[in-house]
């Protein structure tokens, strides 16, 4: 490998490695700041939030690997082209297409790489995130007693304290309704202070309380109206204990099976075969449409099916109603037409609603299989925009590279959601929407690698200046050759 290889390759890898850095720990900010109130208070230990950090570094890695290509080919080549080592490459008879050649090797390992990880790790890792994000999401936050303010995260319990102290352990003036029989107010218990702690095991709230009062009301077994001889029992204690179980704040992982069959959980094998079985089933669906509804239009038999002897038996009568039915009977060969396009009109909403619910899903497993292809190409054409491109402009640093990267990545970015929206609702097709944004950004890569081949000046503001010039005395020229005016 000559020297101008390993000099762009070494130039190519450094920045690579810190702005997919930087851009990674962005996303993992942008992570944490959209579920913060799902992590905060409820005493995760530090090892499972770490878990689901690194379960989200692999998620993201299909935004953040594009866009770190993609600002990492404009620093390289901006560098490059600002310290004129891409001319004295060009001077030494190597081109700037030579030049890139190992680069394209590197990237495409990259890509192949990316789709492989897209195909057979990002499942996995999707499933284990979704189904530990579930839990984590429907975990209860941890028992906190809020000053004037009823608290029911305890199943069957309200509680209310008046004050306490600066740690939270000791409360003043509690009250507290037992509603685990259904009925808030028959069973209360009042008290000046209590002392909280937790059992040895972890597994119990226990509440130390002191000079108290408790009140219960009891009645007769099959008494649902006021009872004379209803019971109120009260009495007063100096010191008592009162346990809560906590089994309600433990976090219960769910079966990672449940979520095995959504799209994202799924490799391109799978996406096949289940796509194959949801085609099928909209396929029973539609057929069960059709057997069932040739109950109720006489149409469908073999009868009307010459159209010929249709018309001959109809032409017989100027009014069928009048002259085939009697009388006395139209009422009710009204009432039963009627009747039965009420019936087959719930049957074909019924099924109809089934099958949407089949064709969005069947939906979405396309487009998740061609989303696999996707990220490995997208690697390659963003690169193909940001190598030339930072041949063209020639700024190195985080300045200008950075803000040409942004607006390209926003354009890839929005066409690509709005076209995978569009492909979600139906309105395109899956495959014209994951591929939209490739499609149309395409020409645009041949056009910069054409222009870069070429040492155009395309972001130069003298060379616009001058033609600016030229052309507005062009035009003063022709506006004085009509006036008559000479030069």
């Amino acid at each position: 490998m000559k020297k101008i290889h390993l000099l762009i390759l070494q130039a190519f890898i450094k920045p690579f490695l810190v702005t997919f850095c930087i851009v990674m720990f962005v996303l993992l900010m942008l992570f944490l700041f959209k579920y913060v109130d799902d992590l905060i208070g409820k005493g995760f230990q530090w090892y499972l939030i770490l878990e689901l950090m690194g379960y989200q570094c692999a998620v993201q890695l299909s935004m953040a690997l594009p866009l770190s290509m993609l600002l990492s080919s404009i620093m390289t080549f901006g560098n490059l082209g600002e310290s004129y080592e891409l001319v004295a490459i060009k001077a030494a008879g190597v081109s700037l297409r030579k030049a890139m050649t190992p680069l394209f090797v590197l990237v495409g390992l990259f890509s192949a790489g990316s789709f492989f990880f897209s195909d057979y790790i990002l499942p996995v890792v999707n499933l284990k995130m979704g189904s530990l994000l579930w839990d984590v999401r429907n975990k209860k936050a941890d028992f906190f007693i809020k000053p004037g303010v009823f608290n029911n995260t305890i199943p069957g319990y309200s509680i209310r304290v008046k004050n306490k102290n600066e740690d939270g352990t000791i409360l003043y003036d509690l009250m507290i309704y037992d509603q685990r029989d259904g009925n808030s107010g028959k069973n209360v218990l009042v008290a000046d202070e209590g002392f909280i702690q937790n059992s040895a095991d972890n597994k119990f709230m226990v509440l130390k309380l002191k000079d108290g009062i408790r009140y219960e009301e009891s009645r007769t077994k099959n008494s649902k109206n006021y009872d004379p001889r209803q019971q109120h029992i009260r009495f007063r204690f100096k010191e008592t204990e009162q346990k809560f179980s906590m089994d309600a704040f433990e976090m219960t992982r769910t079966d990672e099976n449940l979520f095995r069959t959504h799209q994202q959980m799924l490799n391109l094998k799978q996406l096949k075969h289940y796509s194959d079985s949801n085609q099928m089933a909209m396929d029973s669906v539609g057929n069960t449409m059709v057997k069932e509804s040739r109950y109720y239009y006489h149409y469908f038999s073999p009868y009307y099916k010459n159209s010929a002897q249709k018309q001959d038996r109809v032409s017989q009568f100027s009014n069928i109603m009048a002259d085939v039915v009697p009388k006395n009977m139209q009422r009710n060969v009204i009432d039963n037409a009627i009747s039965q396009s009420s019936q087959i009109k719930d049957v074909l909403a019924n099924k109809n609603l089934e099958y949407k619910l089949l064709k969005d899903k069947g939906i979405r497993y396309e487009i998740e299989w061609h989303r696999k292809f996707t990220l490995a190409v997208s690697c390659l054409l963003l690169f193909g925009i940001g190598a030339p491109l930072g041949a063209i402009i020639r700024k190195g640093g985080l300045g200008l590279p950075v803000v040409m990267s942004i607006i390209f990545f926003l354009i890839y970015h929005v066409i690509s959601t709005m076209a995978e929206k569009s492909a979600k609702d139906g309105s395109l097709e899956p495959m014209y929407g994951m591929w939209m944004a490739i499609i149309v950004l395409t020409p645009l890569a041949i056009f910069l690698t054409y222009k870069s081949t070429t040492d155009s000046a395309l972001f130069d503001l003298d060379q616009y200046k001058v033609k600016f010039n030229k052309a507005w005395e062009w035009l003063q020229a022709k506006f004085n050759k009509q006036k008559g005016v000479q030069p």
